[in-house]
């Protein structure tokens, strides 16, 4: 199993709509893009001076399934519009073994 852990640190000038819509985008994928094993997005509750904004935390039965995850174009439709709105983007993709 491949864990994919994704944050968005959003530009001040970012707006409340184009946040939710990154969200919204991001909610959707999973019914699109078939073998995600488990998908999560959430806006950060804690807003500490470390706190991301946003999110995501995936699991993939492998890295070909991520990969197709990855080059999917709903995905790189999402992944454009959160690069856009967002100061710093970091992630993080780890196997369990």
């Amino acid at each position: 199993m491949l864990t994919h852990i994704v944050c968005w640190k959003y530009k001040a000038e970012a707006t409340d709509a184009e946040k939710a819509a990154h969200v919204e985008k991001l909610r959707a994928l999973p019914g699109v893009i078939p073998n995600i094993l488990s998908f999560s997005v959430g806006r950060d509750v804690l807003h500490l001076e470390r706190s991301f904004d946003t999110g995501l935390v995936a699991t993939y039965p492998d890295r070909a399934a991520l990969d197709f995850y990855t080059d999917h174009p709903v995905h790189q439709e999402a992944a454009a519009f959160g690069r856009q709105i967002a100061e710093k983007v970091i992630s993080v993709d780890f196997t369990d073994d």
